[in-house]
């Protein structure tokens, strides 16, 4: 991997990881509500993993590419950390149907995300 593409991964993850924090901040979690803010950037990496494998599947994108988007921009996008807390606070606060259904949902819409992608672009 050439120093170039290591820059690329580091700047575009900390880029994503700006517009993750900016969307948290614009969708906070409201009492009731499961985190969309959250469950948006995590469902936008998805479909965008599967935009990406399906076009290195055809070859339209170079492997170099492909690491950058998938590491850097899908790595700094995506929050499976934040997305395990805000489950466990629900859980915490006795809201163990929402908690569920952000799991389900999540899942769901991020499987189908990734995969629509995919064989959209393959």
């Amino acid at each position: 991997m050439s120093a170039w593409v290591a820059l690329s991964v580091v700047a575009s993850g900390g880029a994503a990881a700006v517009i993750r924090y900016l969307v948290s901040r614009a969708l906070p979690v409201r009492p009731g509500h499961l985190p969309a803010g959250i469950l948006i950037v995590n469902v936008a990496g998805a479909l965008l993993g599967g935009l990406v494998l399906g076009l290195a599947e055809r070859a339209a994108i170079s492997e170099d590419l492909q690491l950058i988007i998938l590491t850097g921009v899908c790595g700094g996008l995506t929050t499976f950390s934040t997305w395990s807390v805000e489950t466990l606070e629900l859980l915490d606060n006795g809201r163990w149907r929402a908690a569920l259904l952000n799991v389900g949902v999540t899942l769901v819409l991020g499987i189908a995300a990734c995969a629509g992608a995919y064989l959209l672009a393959r």
